[in-house]
């Protein structure tokens, strides 16, 4: 990982995200992964966040991503899950079942330089078990 910079600030920070579909059902397969996996691509594109690492399960996701100082995570979440909820309801009209499709709650751990590369393997080694 090499840290960023921009006119006042010169910066690292990575976050490992994890969240999961209301009551842990296990919908996030076939289509509505593949369109998940866009959305969450198209919103780091927008916001200029770098995804380091994403792996979608079936019943949650883990996401590891590189940001900016002035991003709170509790808005970066928010704009992940918003966004995907919204589309994936409209698109998918089988997971309107789901009261809402995402719980409200996420895990957060920041990871510096030393870390990074642990978590990267971890999340990707989550396909593999």
């Amino acid at each position: 990982m090499e840290y960023k910079s921009n006119s006042r600030q010169v910066y690292l920070i990575n976050y490992h995200l994890v969240w999961c579909p209301k009551r842990r059902k296990k919908i996030l397969a076939g289509k509505i992964k593949e369109r998940l996996e866009q959305i969450i691509k198209q919103v780091a594109n927008e916001k200029k966040i770098e995804i380091l690492a994403l792996e979608i399960m079936p019943d949650h996701l883990h996401l590891f991503v590189s940001t900016y100082p002035q991003l709170e995570i509790h808005k970066l979440v928010k704009l992940f899950k918003g966004r995907s909820s919204n589309s994936l309801r409209k698109e998918f009209p089988e997971l309107l079942k789901i009261p809402s499709l995402w719980t409200r709650n996420y895990f957060v751990s920041t990871a510096g330089n030393v870390s990074s590369d642990t978590i990267r393997k971890y999340i990707e080694a989550q396909t593999k078990t």
